[in-house]
């Protein structure tokens, strides 16, 4: 049950609480100025991933670049998932009122835990994500309202594995909006403004 994370009560009880998931390599700190930007006035629950790829944060391992590790993100998602269930309950959280905001390896976690568990999220932002998994069911996300964010010349996700994702998610029922940037894999100031204002559409 155990893992990193940083949680700052909110303002607004009734808000969605962001979880918060960074790149390779980042803390539990990387996100907070972009959940500030997306929803001032959550809840912030941020977590760092528990697996160290050359001494550096992820929340799953991979075989190589772009190749993950399909049983450590199966096992990585399900402990990730009974943490949030923990940090609820510990924290006084609405679990039903979770909405993730990922980056990079983080948003490929926030993704999993779309395609493994009903329920664990109430909608995500996810920037530059690619496809969790290939050939599994997906639980039935009716009107699960999910941003991604993606570049047009990103050599980790190429445009046609974004489009796969938001076919895929799109098929189970989820709200997806896909944000085009003419960039790569970074995330830019207005990539982060187009996912604050796809919140205030969805959440306010």
């Amino acid at each position: 049950m155990s893992m990193k994370h940083l949680f700052q009560a909110g303002f607004d009880l009734n808000a969605p609480v962001l979880v918060l998931f960074h790149g390779t390599g980042g803390t539990e700190r990387d996100l907070l100025s972009l959940a500030r930007l997306v929803s001032p006035t959550s809840s912030v629950l941020s977590v760092r991933g528990n697996v160290l790829e050359n001494g550096m944060a992820r929340f799953f391992r991979r075989l190589a670049e772009g190749v993950f590790d399909e049983e450590d993100l199966v096992f990585r998602t399900q402990e990730l998932h009974d943490f949030l269930n923990w940090a609820a309950a510990e924290y006084g959280l609405d679990r039903s009122n979770f909405v993730a905001v990922g980056y990079s390896n983080g948003a490929n976690i926030a993704g999993s835990l779309l395609f493994h568990h009903a329920g664990s999220l109430r909608g995500a932002i996810l920037h530059h994500p690619m496809v969790p998994r290939r050939g599994v069911k997906l639980p039935d996300l009716p009107g699960v309202p999910v941003f991604i964010g993606a570049g047009e010349n990103d050599p980790i996700c190429s445009p046609q594995e974004t489009e796969e994702l938001q076919q895929l998610l799109s098929d189970a029922g989820a709200e997806v909006e896909v944000h085009w940037e003419r960039t790569g894999h970074q995330l830019s100031r207005t990539e982060a403004d187009a996912a604050a204002a796809w919140f205030e559409r969805n959440f306010a």
